[in-house]
Formats: structure tokens, C-alpha cells, sequence
């Protein structure tokens, strides 16, 4: 079986060096480069199966990297490293092609799931069930032409609104998917008052789906939510 190929770019030197060499001894290969110039060439070149990129790099930062990237392939994952705080930051790092977000120091713990969590998400991740299946929930069926939540002897009719806004999350699973995005697809824009309406449905969907406690809607302050399946 091959090893999963990261591409790593971090300038600082020391730090890198840590960085590699334990993903290498998790049995990763690694390809570091520590200027931003040449990071899109090593991408081309070494078809990584994954990227981890600094923000603060030289020549070219780890946005405007990862926009390159996405010209070239819309489907790896990406995986931002970062001492950067605000939260205008981790937006625009989530608009410009960005999987995940990591801010220094980081463990190599969390660094290692997090790779390994975004390549299962690229894995499992496929198209959306067509309307009329049944879409399993951890513990819950969700049945998408008929807005019904099944979990063990509980049959709940959903709402329309509600029905998409699971149907979205579903689609979007281990992903964060931003407010705006939710907003304009179920309510056609994202006026403050239909913003409230949002956090409404997202708390109702909580509850609906609270019997099971691996199943998640995390909120993302000033980004959105991710949907956390089992």
C-alpha cells in the first residue's frame, strides 16, 4: 500500500524539520518546501494527496497558494498552519479553498488527526442521495422525500426549511459550510432577520438529533457550522 504523500510548506526551518520528520515516522511521505514561489511547481509535480500550508510565507502566502491549488485541483484537501488569531483570517482562509485551520503551536497529535480526519472526508464524501432515500444519521434515517427523522421508535415530521437545512449539513458533512452559503440556498439571501431564523432551526435540529451524542452541528464563530457524523 502506498504512503500518503504531504505536501508541506512551512519557512521556518526547525519547526519544519520537527514537522517532517514525525509525519515520516507515522509512515507519511513528505514533500517540504519553505518558499511560497515554489510550492504550486512541487504540487504539480509530487501530487500530494494532501496539503498543509503556512500562511506566513515567503514570496507567496498560504492563500493565495491554496487559490493556485484549487485552479489546479478542485478536490484535495488543504490544511491551513497559522499563528494568525482574527477571525477575518480563518474566513478568508475558508474562501480561498481551505479544508481546515490550525493555529500555532499545534500539537503533532492534532496535526496527524487532522490530516487524517480531511483524507477520510475526501473519501467517504460522494454525491448527494437523490430525493427519495433514505440518508442514515448515526442512529437516525432521514427520509428526504417524505422530511422524516427516524430514530429508533420516534418518528418526527420535519418542516420544509428544516428538512433542507439537514439536507445541506448532510451534503456538506465534515466540511464547514458557511452561514452565507446555508442563508442563500434555503432562504434566497442573508438578510439579518432570515440570519435569526437560521440560529432557530439550528438549535431545533440539535434537539431532534441529541439522542445520539457522536452526531454534532458545530458552530464556527463568524464562519458557519460543521456537521459531525459518527
Amino acid at each position: 500500500m502506498s504512503r500518503i504523500k504531504v505536501l508541506y510548506a512551512e519557512d521556518e526551518i526547525f519547526l519544519g524539520k520537527i514537522v517532517k520528520e514525525t509525519l515520516e515516522s507515522r509512515d507519511f511521505e513528505v514533500l517540504m518546501v519553505t518558499n511560497g514561489g515554489l510550492v504550486v511547481e512541487a504540487f504539480t509535480a509530487g501530487k500530494p494527496d494532501i496539503c498543509v500550508l503556512d500562511v506566513m510565507l515567503p514570496n507567496r502566502n498560504g492563500f493565495e497558494l491554496a487559490a493556485d491549488i484549487r485552479a489546479i485541483d478542485d478536490d484535495v484537501p488543504i490544511i491551513f498552519l497559522t499563528a494568525k488569531t482574527q477571525t477575518e483570517d480563518l474566513v478568508k482562509g475558508f474562501r480561498t479553498g481551505g479544508n481546515d485551520y490550525i493555529r500555532k503551536p499545534f500539537s503533532m497529535e492534532e496535526l496527524i488527526v487532522r490530516i487524517e480526519n480531511a483524507l477520510r472526508v475526501r473519501r467517504d464524501v460522494g454525491p448527494a442521495a437523490p430525493v427519495g432515500d433514505v440518508i442514515a444519521i448515526g442512529l437516525y434515517g432521514f427520509h428526504t422525500n417524505r422530511q422524516v427523522l427516524i430514530g429508533g421508535e420516534e418518528e418526527r415530521k420535519l418542516s420544509y426549511r428544516e428538512s433542507e437545512l439537514l439536507k445541506q449539513l448532510w451534503m456538506g458533512r465534515d466540511h464547514i459550510i458557511p452561514r452565507e452559503d446555508i442563508l442563500q440556498a434555503i432562504w434566497g439571501n442573508d438578510s439579518f432577520l432570515n440570519s435569526r431564523n437560521l440560529d432557530v432551526y439550528i438549535t431545533k435540529l440539535r434537539n431532534y438529533l441529541k439522542s445520539d451524542e457522536r452526531v454534532e452541528i458545530l458552530t464556527i464563530k463568524g464562519v458557519g457550522y460543521r456537521f459531525v457524523l459518527p
